[in-house]
């Protein structure tokens, strides 16, 4: 008998559908196999962006009602009830989901350290992350650094940070400070960050921003059994329970090692701790959902909990010589490209100081020409006069022989009229005294004459003088300009042969861990245990590395210190948030993220689920 057929025929879907994951980063779009898992997806986009470091990572989407999620890896991604927009596009956001303990030990590659770098400034600009003003703007600094490197003078001009988005809006409206205010603040760090390459801005960064009370804790709103409201906080140390209005100060701490077992039944989360004789750690969550992502969250923090106290893996200490191997290699290219960069500039201020000598030269030559031109005029000037002083003594001459042959008639004209003897005898000593006069003006005309060519005679010698003078200057300067020319030669050689270098990092992508099911009751045992103590060479530089970060942290809370004194007397008191005053309070008592955290796990376990109860 032929079987019967089903009333209606399951209609065949597509063989693959689009996909876009976005990050801080860059956006990314694929078209996934329509029976891709999780898994395939997560592998597909780190290996397209180049990362190994995957366990801190995931991809987050908003499901069909609306809540927020993570996308399992060991499940179809059809199956995930992830919401879908006009395009039937499924899109996701690739976030880091899980936090290092310390950045500069556990984050190996460059781009791990960039998308955390982005993940974390984005949280504090968009105030998720609590950062007290005086620390805000230090990361600012160190935020400028990595975007436009070292600090210039020739080239910064005022406002230029003005349309950057460097400070959190709660911080720039709790002071009486314009922006350009700010702007000068941030600029005098990021002048003191000049040399720090991108990378290293980053890390510093994270250094400093892992050390604020709200980073790496995941927030789920809780009750106890009084039904008191707290939260619930999930880090890469344990689970911190805060009171309603502060999440600043955990109240109690439990960290991964006194956990022994997990499990929630509906809204109801149960913890068991490994002090057996201790009760159970009870509190309960809104919706079976979020206890679901409590469960997820806690089984990846307390995987790689485990996993940072027991030995790198074969894979984890290749990566970090070869990142050793790595920034080894980028310091001797900045070494050298510093070396470069002066032996420019040497050259640059070599090449001004021979314009200036070559313009000082020529500006000699101008004046010794320009003074040459002045002997010759004035050579050429009492030429002039000579020649006319001559011309005047021969007149007076020409004159003088006239009147004496007036005088040679007037005498024979005397001697032929007595009674004109008393006239010429009056003509005659007028004519004498006129004469006289003529012969002492013609007298002194040829002393002047005489004067006037010993002065051209003077000249004509002081004209050679000169003329011999230039011309020994000018063969000494091309003598000089000769040997001078070389130094620049061989500088500006050495400048023109340098070199760049480039790399290319070998990105293999990794297995992650896997996560938990779709369940509604759900359980996890937590397996504890630690590797060795022996430490590695690399480890040994890496705690090396911590010391002086700390003896530089030393100087940065100093200027921390001294940057929120400056601001105190320009702040608005009706604008600080409950989060601030929670703040200034650790800080008058003289408290920080680590001390809280240490007086919160003081007392046993007993004790602080007792504590927990009664709050």
């Amino acid at each position: 008998m032929r079987e019967k057929m089903p009333p209606f025929r399951k209609k065949k879907s597509s063989k693959s559908f689009p996909v876009k994951v976005c990050s801080l980063d860059a956006e990314l779009e694929f078209n996934l196999e329509w029976k891709a898992t999780g898994r395939e997806l997560f592998d597909l986009v780190c290996r397209t962006i180049g990362l190994r470091e995957t366990w801190y990572f995931g991809l987050q989407y908003e499901d069909s009602k609306g809540l927020i999620s993570w996308l399992k890896l060991d499940k179809k991604v059809q199956y995930q009830s992830i919401q879908k927009d006009d395009q039937k596009t499924a899109s996701f956001m690739f976030l880091a989901k899980f936090y290092p303990e310390e950045v500069a030990e556990e984050l190996v590659q460059e781009v791990t350290q960039h998308l955390f770098f982005l993940q974390v400034k984005q949280a504090i600009l968009s105030m998720d992350i609590y950062c007290p003003p005086e620390a805000s703007v230090l990361l600012a600094s160190y935020a400028v650094q990595a975007k436009f490197g070292d600090f210039d003078e020739d080239t910064y001009k005022p406002g230029m940070l003005a349309s950057e988005d460097l400070l959190p809006q709660r911080v720039i409206d709790q002071y009486q400070m314009t922006i350009d205010m700010w702007e000068e603040r941030i600029r005098v760090w990021y002048a003191d960050h000049r040399g720090m390459s991108r990378d290293e801005a980053e890390m510093e960064y994270l250094k400093i921003a892992q050390d604020l009370e709200m980073y790496g804790v995941n927030y789920f709103s809780i009750t106890n059994k009084k039904e008191t409201e707290l939260w619930l906080g999930v880090t890469a140390l344990g689970l911190n329970i805060y009171e309603k209005e502060n999440k600043l100060q955990p109240k109690t701490t439990f960290t991964w090692s006194e956990i022994r077992h997990i499990s929630f039944d509906d809204k109801k989360f149960i913890i068991k701790p490994v002090d057996k004789s201790s009760p159970n750690f009870v509190f309960f969550s809104q919706k079976v959902r979020m206890n679901k992502l409590i469960l997820d969250l806690c089984i990846g923090n307390h995987d790689l909990f485990m996993r940072r106290r027991k030995p790198d893996s074969m894979e984890l200490q290749q990566m970090k010589a070869a990142a050793k191997e790595e920034k080894q290699r980028r310091q001797v290219q900045r070494n050298r490209l510093a070396k470069e960069k002066q032996l420019r500039e040497e050259a640059e201020r070599e090449k001004a100081n021979m314009e200036q000598r070559l313009l000082q030269y020529q500006e000699d030559i101008r004046l010794a020409n320009e003074a040459l031109r002045r002997s010759e005029e004035s050579a050429d000037l009492l030429a002039e006069k000579s020649r006319v002083a001559e011309e005047e003594a021969l007149l007076l001459s020409q004159k003088a022989t006239k009147a004496e042959q007036e005088m040679t008639k007037m005498r024979l004209n005397v001697m032929r009229s007595e009674e004109e003897r008393v006239t010429l005898e009056r003509k005659t000593r007028e004519a004498e005294l006129l004469t006289a006069r003529l012969v002492e003006e013609s007298e002194r005309r040829a002393l002047e004459a005489n004067k006037l060519k010993d002065e051209l005679l003077k000249a004509r010698t002081a004209e050679k003088l000169a003329k011999e003078k230039l011309l020994d200057f000018l063969n000494r300067g091309r003598y000089g300009g000769s040997v001078a020319s070389s130094p620049l030669s061989s500088v500006t050689n050495l400048y023109s042969n340098q070199l760049t270098a480039s790399y290319q990092s070998d990105l293999q992508a990794i297995e992650c861990c896997d996560p938990m099911g779709d369940i509604t009751i759900a359980a996890y045992d937590l397996v504890l245990g630690c590797g060795g103590t022996e430490q590695d060479p690399l480890s040994l530089e890496m705690e090396k590395e911590r010391v002086e970060y700390l003896q530089k942290s030393k100087h940065l809370q100093n200027q921390l210190v001294q940057l929120r004194s400056e601001i105190e007397v320009l702040k608005v008191g009706e604008k600080q948030s409950e989060l601030d005053h929670i703040h200034d309070e650790q800080i008058k008592m003289g408290e920080n993220k680590y001390s809280t955290l240490k007086k919160s796990k003081s007392g046993s376990t007993k004790s602080r689920v007792a504590f927990f109860e009664d709050l």
